[in-house]
């Protein structure tokens, strides 16, 4: 299960003059094959997190930081959710630097999507390259 990462859903978002950069994750119990999405998994995960943002949305207005790479999927293992990441997400809540931040997950990931959807259609996962 050591080997076994985490699919983790990211929002970047500006609210007021900060940025927030919540997260929603999962284990899996086995790596994604290398051409797979998320699936399933990540769409409840997506799901998940916007129910989050939403919600937060109470505190005054949300705004995407990243255009259409604002909500992310990526999976990572275990020693990159509990090191890189963390600081990988407060650089970016420091900086606001994307392109940085996209970067460092692209290193530290072994898949990264971004979620996108065309009017009437279902959610695509896109790959970040």
């Amino acid at each position: 299960m050591a080997d076994a990462p985490y699919l983790i859903a990211l929002a970047l978002l500006e609210q007021g003059e900060g940025r927030a950069l919540p997260l929603q994750g999962k284990s899996l119990r086995e790596p994604l094959a290398p051409d797979a999405d998320p699936g399933a998994v990540g769409h409840q995960l997506a799901l998940d997190l916007l129910m989050r943002v939403w919600q937060r949305s109470d505190q005054g207005p949300l705004r995407r930081a990243a255009a259409d790479q604002s909500l992310l999927l990526i999976t990572v293992p275990i020693e990159a959710l509990q090191e890189q990441l963390p600081a990988l997400k407060a650089a970016w809540l420091n900086s606001g630097d994307t392109a940085a931040l996209l970067q460092g997950l692209r290193q530290i990931a072994s898949g990264v999507w971004q979620l996108a959807q065309e009017p009437r259609q279902p959610l695509q996962y896109v790959p970040l390259g």
